[in-house]
């Protein structure tokens, strides 16, 4: 990616069922972070919408179709992505049901987590920060 800024989209989906709160995470197919469990997300791209996008990643990884979202906010640290300079702008949905998943595209695996049980390894990229800064919207 060199010296160019890309944007990315990632989608943090809450799902409340029993008084407990679980987020979507995926487990990454490719480098960087292979293996490690991140949020579905990706590169917007060219003339796309940024709720778009954001709506198309996760369809691709994790079959989840969501009506609505919010724009939670974006997460630009420069470091935060070893391809380069990413800038994500993170989108919020809650749904009421776990949906059935089925992962896809650059996802190994899917799983609905509980927030207070994440993984005990880091997450990939800063996506910790960004389900901690989303949680507050709950």
């Amino acid at each position: 990616m060199g010296n160019k800024i890309s944007v990315t989209v990632d989608s943090v989906v809450f799902c409340k069922v029993n008084n407990t709160f679980k987020v979507l995470l995926i487990q990454r197919k490719n480098e960087p972070f292979k293996d490690m469990w991140a949020l579905p997300g990706g590169f917007v791209e060219v003339g796309e919408d940024l709720e778009t996008a954001a709506k198309r990643e996760l369809l691709e990884e994790t079959g989840v179709v969501v009506q609505s979202m919010e724009q939670v906010q974006a997460f630009g640290k420069p470091g935060r992505d070893p391809r380069g300079h990413t800038i994500s702008i993170a989108f919020l949905s809650r749904i009421f049901n776990e949906e059935e998943l089925e992962p896809s595209d650059d996802a190994k695996d899917a799983k609905w987590m509980e927030i207070e049980k994440l993984p005990d390894e880091k997450l990939a990229f800063d996506h910790d920060e960004i389900i901690n800064v989303a949680q507050q919207f709950l």
